[in-house]
């Protein structure tokens, strides 16, 4: 595609190579920028060229396979060979052949100072062109965002870079080509100043060649000199007006930015600010941008309307959910105080999810690529000591059990007192865990709260006949502190019925003494009441030691 977007650049550009030499009336070609741009566009040549080596080691996807499933991919390299060489090769083959280089340093030189010379720049410009018509056809698929194998642009913002990618291409190429016919006009009226005129050999004074040695008399012809002016009324120029006075610029950068917004405004505008003259190239010039200006148009403002349809979409959901939680809340009668937290929950649910329902979108898709994603977005589950200790299987059960949870700042988790009804692992957010004795935990991301249910759940069960675990009826787990919310929290629950249904299949693994002390000894939690329970023993054990010296006195 590099390669592409080179020739679509530096093509156009070999227009400029030539202008009109006001004090002489003749066309002369600009040979600094001639070297310039042959090394540009021989790197080029090489690049494409290395390209189409590429394209014999490079696998495809059979068209006999894409009719009845998704493609095989074939990467035997002698049939890529022959695929490439059956395809694109011989199209390949002819854009990279050096033509303009070739016109430019062995057959121009050979006529310049000459009639023939004429020709021979003609035959520069069909050659460039006449290899732009293939570059087209093999760059543009992959502009508008399709490769062999499917779309490669899929986002919104990709689609609308493009399209703007092309529209400045297509600027660039009009431009250029107005600039190289403006000349070519201004040549004709060259022509036709030397028939009108009775100087012998005028016609090969039209080209400057190598040498300025040219007659006065025609540097001082009228017609010639009134050729360069385009309000003169000698030639009829039509929408190549501006384009006169750009042929005699000396100024490269100029002539060419202003060829550039020329390109720009007739796209925009479908060349309505332009009359062309009865000349019939003019005239099917001026079709051609009118045909490109509504072409681009459609295909622009297409996907700059699907652009915005995309950007504006979900703040149109957004909005519609936000109507009908208002007019919930008003049938409800919701106090203003409640209404407000409602409205600061909703506005954070869509700012984490972008009301995108994970649990819906996974279930649509296949077991295997549901693990793997469950895998990834629940990751955080091995920073806390107790999972980082489980196996696969058992983080596959608990990752297909959670689910995701939003709470805003101020909410509680779990309150003292409360039944303790879920495990929470915190993705993004603080929180702050306040003990019966007043004990203060920050917890942050990849921290957990409500891990004692899983220990709970262990020791408060029974053996039924069959070996499986049953817990006892109508016993549930107070909790001991109450975990507040300081700042806006992302986060995914294990409920307490998947953990009993977890703790149930895999109790064996989870009685192991390893797992054990992982609960005991790195859980916050158990961290916190553990140091509690050492300082009400020190300050027993301190007590008891005073009373028994104090008998002792």
């Amino acid at each position: 595609m590099e390669q592409g977007f080179g020739y679509f650049l530096f093509d156009p550009l070999f227009f400029f190579l030539l202008n009109a030499r006001e004090d002489l009336k003749c066309i002369v070609i600009n040979w600094p920028m001639t070297a310039t741009l042959v090394l540009f566009r021989s790197l080029n040549d090489a690049i494409y060229f290395l390209n189409i080596l590429l394209q014999f080691r490079l696998a495809y996807v059979s068209p006999e396979s894409t009719v009845v499933g998704a493609g095989d991919l074939v990467d035997h390299p002698k049939k890529i060979a022959l695929h490439y060489l059956w395809g694109y090769f011989l199209l390949d083959l002819f854009i990279v052949i050096p033509l303009p280089q070739i016109m430019l340093y062995f057959i121009i030189p050979t006529y310049l100072g000459f009639s023939g010379a004429n020709y021979a720049k003609n035959l520069l410009r069909a050659a460039i062109l006449a290899q732009y018509m293939p570059r087209l056809f093999r760059f543009l698929p992959l502009l508008i965002g399709q490769s062999p194998t499917g779309f490669i642009f899929e986002s919104a913002w990709g689609n609308f870079i493009i399209n703007l990618l092309i529209f400045m291409l297509s600027g660039h190429v009009v431009g250029s080509c107005w600039y190289l016919f403006g000349l070519q006009r201004v040549n004709q009226c060259f022509r036709n100043a030397c028939s009108n005129s009775t100087l012998p050999g005028c016609k090969n004074y039209i080209d400057c060649g190598l040498s300025t040695d040219t007659p006065i008399e025609w540097h001082n012809n009228e017609n010639a000199t009134n050729c360069l002016n385009s309000s003169s009324g000698v030639f009829e120029y039509g929408i190549y007006a501006n384009a006169v006075r750009l042929t005699t610029e000396t100024n490269v950068v100029k002539k060419y930015v202003y060829a550039l917004f020329w390109g720009f405004q007739q796209i925009s505008t479908l060349a309505g600010n332009q009359t062309p003259s009865y000349f019939v190239w003019e005239v099917l010039f001026t079709m051609a941008i009118i045909g490109l200006g509504l072409l681009l148009f459609a295909l622009l403002i297409g996907n700059i309307q699907n652009f915005l349809q995309g950007l504006g979409r979900r703040r149109l959901e957004m909005q519609l959910r936000g109507r009908d939680v208002e007019q919930w809340m008003s049938h409800r009668r919701l106090p203003e105080g409640l209404r407000r937290r409602v409205r600061q929950a909703e506005r954070y649910n869509w700012a984490a999810t972008r009301g995108v329902n994970e649990e819906i979108l996974l279930e649509n898709m296949p077991e295997d690529l549901q693990r793997d994603v469950r895998r990834h977005l629940f990751k955080f589950i091995t920073k806390v000591r107790i999972f980082a200790l489980m196996d696969e299987p058992i983080l596959d059960a608990i990752c297909e059990r959670l689910r995701q949870k939003i709470y805003i700042k101020g909410s509680n988790i779990l309150y003292q007192g409360g039944l303790v009804e879920k495990m929470v692992f915190v993705v993004r957010g603080k929180l702050e865990s306040i003990g019966e004795d007043g004990t203060k935990i920050n917890l942050a991301e990849g921290d957990a709260c409500g891990e004692e249910l899983l220990r709970w759940y262990l020791e408060n069960s029974s053996v039924s006949t069959d070996g499986r675990k049953v817990r006892l009826p109508g016993q549930r787990l107070p909790s001991s502190r109450t975990v507040t919310c300081i700042t806006n929290v992302e986060a995914f629950s294990l409920r307490a019925a998947d953990l009993e249904e977890v703790t149930i299949i895999f109790t064996r693994f989870l009685r192991s003494p390893r797992v054990q002390g992982a609960l005991r000894y790195e859980s916050p939690y158990w961290r916190s009441l553990a140091a509690s329970r050492i300082q009400v023993a020190w300050r027993y054990r301190k007590k008891r030691l005073n009373r028994a010296a104090s008998q002792l006195d």
